[in-house]
């Protein structure tokens, strides 16, 4: 209740989703076609999602420079994926750098920016991929492609001040001591700021970087895969520009405020993008919610697993971050 100012909003939205859904699909119809789903498709998109989650491992631990062993990277990943789906604030992210940082040599502001590079680069990917769907859309909403080139540069901006950052990081140093004299709060941040530069250094080794955008071209293709997999076991008669709108969408409905996991939002934005393209109500929102519980059921299966396995639970991670949170501000 301390921070019911940061958790509200989320709790609000994702309610107001839920009412929206409820209010305008025929639930009998929605149940109906989640029962009517073709089981078979669904267990292969259940092997296809595991790929998927294992080259997302390869792709981090390329970021990570491979300083970090591969089933360490994979175990992490999925308690991260995880905490997300269960915390609020996206604390899965803050929540495997801290893990990440407990099993291996790595500190907490050496694997945190590659976690920053990791999402910068999907919101890359996400809006390459919806401007490539909405050509397709006859029934696409105007501001989706506007929307989709804003975020694309946005994106090209922030990593072109990031790489710049890490080329010229004593100077960006140097002006941040500067600054911080006359702002108090900018001197207590500067240990951190100092090893976020440092974990940026990924920017200026271009064959690595462009390493990178290759796997995670791999990992989005999978991604299209997998929810193409679930699409034909609702619609026999699902096109591949089905899953790339949808997909695109949800990426960008992430970023609304929301419960944990994106309850509500997710299955709205996504639900609703494929209503455009298959005029089905009922079978384009169960796509959506079965989409999500498999998420749901994934990551929670090798999240718990790998949690059970360090002797931690959701509990006592969320307790350890808060203390490290508060160490670290002392620190500072």
């Amino acid at each position: 209740m301390k921070n019911v100012k940061s958790w509200l909003p989320g709790l609000i939205v994702s309610v107001v989703f839920i009412g929206l859904i409820l209010a305008f699909v025929d639930v009998r119809k929605l149940v109906d076609a989640i029962r009517q789903a073709n089981v078979l498709w669904l267990m292969v998109s259940l092997v296809v999602a595991v790929l998927w989650m294992m080259m997302r491992g390869v792709v981090w631990r390329a970021l990570l420079r491979e300083k970090a062993p591969y089933w360490a990277v994979f175990q992490t990943l999925n308690e991260g994926y995880l905490l997300n789906n269960f915390l609020p604030l996206r604390l899965g992210e803050l929540g495997r750098a801290f893990l990440l940082s407990r099993k291996t040599n790595l500190t907490f502001m050496q694997v945190l920016p590659t976690i920053i590079i990791e999402r910068v680069l999907d919101v890359a990917f996400s809006a390459a991929i919806l401007l490539s769907a909405i050509p397709f859309v006859p029934n696409a909403p105007e501001a989706l492609k506007p929307a989709a080139y804003i975020a694309s540069a946005l994106v090209v901006v922030g990593l072109f001040v990031m790489y710049l950052l890490a080329r010229n990081h004593v100077w960006a140093l140097e002006m941040y001591e500067k600054l911080s004299k006359r702002w108090a709060i900018l001197q207590r941040l500067s240990g951190l700021v100092k090893s976020l530069f440092e974990g940026l250094a990924i920017l200026t080794d271009g064959w690595l970087f462009l390493r990178v955008l290759g796997l995670m071209l791999i990992n989005w293709a999978i991604a299209i895969v997998q929810f193409s997999v679930i699409l034909l076991a609702f619609f026999p008669n699902a096109q591949l520009f089905w899953a790339m709108f949808g997909l695109g969408a949800a990426a960008f409905g992430g970023a609304i405020p929301a419960l944990p996991g994106g309850v509500g939002t997710f299955e709205g934005v996504m639900g609703g993008a494929l209503l455009l393209v298959t005029g089905d109500e009922a079978r384009s929102f169960a796509s959506a919610i079965v989409a999500h519980m498999l998420n749901y059921l994934i990551t929670g299966v090798i999240g718990i697993y790998a949690l059970s396995r360090e002797g931690k639970t959701l509990s006592s991670v969320y307790q350890e971050l808060k203390e490290f949170r508060q160490s670290s501000q002392k620190d500072q």
